[in-house]
């Protein structure tokens, strides 16, 4: 094979994930879709100036697909997850987001008020169906496929509430850590039963919790390294039992965590905010990029946003010349694309990952 073969989605992100160049950079939405506003605006361009809509452009883009079993547990009310937590939308004018309302872990006082907590349990899912909705995903050609959800500690916080955790820490360590225990002990047996039926059918799967700042950690490295790095390091043995591969999401300015980051066992560094502060392409790729695989980077913070869509067309490119050198990079954009995004701006990001192949 040379570099300028057409690869099947799945051989390129592969490939990439083996830190090997392919015929063009991988190209995925993890953690970052398009918001409903600016999806809506990014189909009539595309409708206008191409003469394709959205949805078929991006099944024709987009190299990773998810896949995921089908809940069959008791009835969850509107609104509620299966933790518990209430979120009502909040309107930001031309959509809404879901925000929690009722955090339902954050009266207990003790372990024991954990330990009889109605936790959500793997036998509330149908794992059998996702054969065939693997098959379904790969039925118009092979795509590199991803299972979700891990976000350890972010589960937690989301059922004790954010102040509440952080103070669990310091002042009730042991309260903060059966909580977290059992949100581990669910995601253990959640990922392997789906990477049971996959039978190596998936690549990635997709592990998160933000532990950065726009300046910087959320907490101190040590206080990340003794109390959440650990859990992460059981789920991570769970999953690379399977043979795939960890890609993990957190925001913000994490620099000083890369390192734990790769003994902790990801595989692919996910969002990478570069408009956080100490955030540099070309340091994180001399830090760790022979260790470690980048996904995101393209910024919705700045360039998509407010910038030309020369803008997003020179930094595409950069980020491809510089964390796609000898492979191990897959573009996307660092979030979800907000609405008021103008859609040329969105097009030419994809265009570039597309047609400009960085390495001359």
């Amino acid at each position: 094979m040379t570099r300028k073969e057409k690869l099947s989605s799945r051989e390129r992100v592969r490939l990439a994930l083996t830190h090997q160049e392919t015929d063009r950079i991988p190209i995925a939405l993890v953690c970052g879709g398009i918001n409903p506003p600016a999806y809506h605006d990014f189909d009539a361009y595309l409708q206008r100036e191409h003469g394709i809509d959205a949805a078929s452009y991006l099944t024709n883009t987009i190299d990773v697909r998810e896949v995921e079993p089908q809940y069959i547990g008791p009835p969850l009310a509107p609104g509620v997850d299966i933790w518990g937590v209430r979120r009502q939308a909040v309107s930001y004018g031309s959509g809404s987001y879901d925000e929690i309302i009722d955090y339902p872990l954050k009266d207990v006082q003790s372990v024991d008020d954990v330990r009889e907590y109605a936790w959500p349990a793997s036998d509330q899912f149908d794992y059998a169906v996702l054969d065939e909705r693997i098959r379904a995903a790969q039925s118009d050609g092979e795509y590199c496929l991803m299972i979700s959800n891990g976000n350890i500690f972010e589960s937690s916080w989301y059922m004790r509430g954010f102040e509440n955790m952080f103070l669990d820490l310091v002042v009730n360590p042991e309260l903060a850590h059966a909580i977290m225990e059992r949100v581990t002990l669910f995601f253990i047996e959640h990922f392997t039963k789906m990477l049971e039926v996959a039978d190596g059918r998936v690549d990635l799967v997709f592990t998160a919790d933000d532990i950065g700042g726009q300046n910087g950690l959320l907490m101190s490295l040590d206080m990340w390294e003794k109390n959440l790095k650990p859990y992460h390091v059981r789920l991570n043995k769970a999953i690379h039992e399977f043979g795939a591969k960890v890609i993990y999401h957190t925001d913000g300015s994490v620099m000083k965590a890369v390192n734990g980051l790769i003994d902790m066992g990801i595989d692919v560094l996910q969002a990478l905010q570069f408009s956080a502060k100490g955030m540099e392409p070309q340091a994180l790729k001399d830090l760790s990029g022979d260790r470690l695989c980048f996904e995101g980077g393209v910024s919705v913070q700045t360039t998509l946003p407010f910038g030309s869509a020369a803008d997003v067309r020179r930094e595409t490119q950069e980020l491809m010349s510089i964390l796609g050198k000898g492979g191990g990079y897959i573009l996307g954009p660092s979030h979800y694309i907000q609405a008021g995004t103008p859609p040329e701006n969105i097009f030419a990001m994809f265009d570039t990952a597309l047609h400009a192949y960085p390495f001359g």
